[in-house]
């Protein structure tokens, strides 16, 4: 008889058992033990089995997915606890366990004999492999063994989440993922600590060598601070530093000369041929076609505003500009200067215009006779179609 004003029933699970073989695995064999205290059980095999579909297991455990209750109860089966008689649960969608204590009688759950029923070695003997879970910690005995070779706990704890994305992408089983997390550890500690050394050194060295000349070699390279130097304080390309290198040993190696400031040297000669490099750049005098994206320099405004041009209006002939000379395909040393002499020419025009307009309005009579004398002989569509500027 059950009543929505009865709540629950709690899940019981035991402290020490859970340290043991995992709180998963606790709170499934204290499930598994209710179940078998309540439903009938088969004698087979010397042993008495549970066996529940898939309705009871979700029902029971509806707070673990099927892939979980495959993956706990296959770790509870390495573990030696449980006897698995049933395929893997997602494909089976059943679960057929028994209680692994010796006997032939399932015993409640309840009367827990954690030392006799966990068999830590049972796994490797049944050759049984897990994947490793998406929770995986290290306990306290593994923290404790791998304390044992002088490694933080901060920096272990710093391996685990990677540990754990690298085994469950693979999809590998392993019969103890904390043998393995051991050595990983143990891999990437010692790689530290030669890093670390590495670093020590170079620094003693560089510190040692600020004292007293040195010759150039062709393992010289600059040292961190000035590489920072170039590369964060004077915006310098971090592979034009590095193309510099070569060029600089070679230079100062077969001058033969010693010094303690080769930093200092290296420091100037990148910035003076960084220097080149950009005027070179700038001052590129090599015909080429205009890019898409080409856009007129600030000096070009600097001189439209000289010359009392607006530079709204010249900013609007950009995109005529560009459009007509991509589809000419011709080529100029400065696009600079032929966009100058454009936006002076179509301003030079529309102001033209303008008093011819107005002196038509105030002689309205008189000038049909004189304007073919007096203006131009071409049309306005004439005037705005024209393309003259561009030869």
């Amino acid at each position: 008889m059950s009543s929505s004003l009865i709540p629950e029933r709690p899940l019981l699970v035991s402290p020490s058992l859970a340290a043991t073989i995992g709180l998963e695995e606790a709170c499934m064999l204290s499930l598994l033990g209710d179940m078998a205290a309540f439903r009938p059980l088969v004698a087979r095999d010397g042993q008495e089995w549970l066996d529940v579909d898939e309705t009871l297991v979700m029902r029971t455990m509806p707070f673990w997915s099927p892939q979980d209750i495959q993956r706990i109860s296959k770790n509870l089966r390495d573990q030696g606890i449980i006897l698995l008689a049933s395929a893997p649960f997602t494909e089976s969608r059943r679960l057929t366990v028994a209680f692994n204590d010796g006997k032939a009688q399932a015993k409640p759950v309840e009367q827990h004999r954690p030392l006799p029923i966990i068999n830590m070695t049972a796994g490797s003997k049944n050759g049984g492999a897990n994947l490793i879970a998406p929770n995986w910690q290290p306990d306290q005995e593994l923290l404790r063994q791998v304390a044992q070779h002088n490694i933080p706990e901060d920096f272990i704890r710093l391996q685990v989440p990677e540990f754990i994305t690298y085994w469950r992408e693979r999809g590998e089983t392993s019969h103890s993922w904390g043998a393995k997390f051991l050595k990983d550890v143990l891999h990437k500690w010692r790689n530290h600590q030669t890093q670390m050394a590495r670093q020590a050194r170079e620094n003693n060295e560089e510190f040692l060598n600020r004292d007293k000349d040195i010759a150039m070699h062709m393992s010289w390279r600059p040292s961190n601070d000035a590489l920072e130097v170039l590369v964060k304080h004077a915006n310098i390309s971090y592979a034009f530093v590095e193309d510099a290198i070569p060029e600089f040993v070679l230079y100062w190696q077969e001058r033969g000369e010693v010094g303690r400031t080769w930093n200092s040297k290296f420091i100037q000669h990148v910035k003076r041929q960084w220097v080149r490099y950009s005027s070179a750049l700038e001052n590129d005098t090599e015909p080429k076609r205009i890019p898409e994206n080409w856009q007129p320099s600030t000096e070009v405004f600097d001189v439209l505003r000289l010359a009392e041009i607006k530079a709204d209006f010249a900013k609007s002939q950009v995109a005529e500009f560009v459009l007509f000379w991509r589809e000419s395909n011709q080529l100029y040393a400065s696009w600079n200067t032929k966009f100058l002499q454009h936006v002076k020419y179509h301003w030079a025009k529309q102001h033209a215009l303008a008093p011819l307009a107005q002196q038509g309005n105030h002689h309205a009579g008189q000038h049909a006779n004189h304007s073919a004398s007096s203006t131009r002989d071409r049309s306005l569509v004439q005037d705005l179609t024209d393309r003259s500027w561009a030869q």
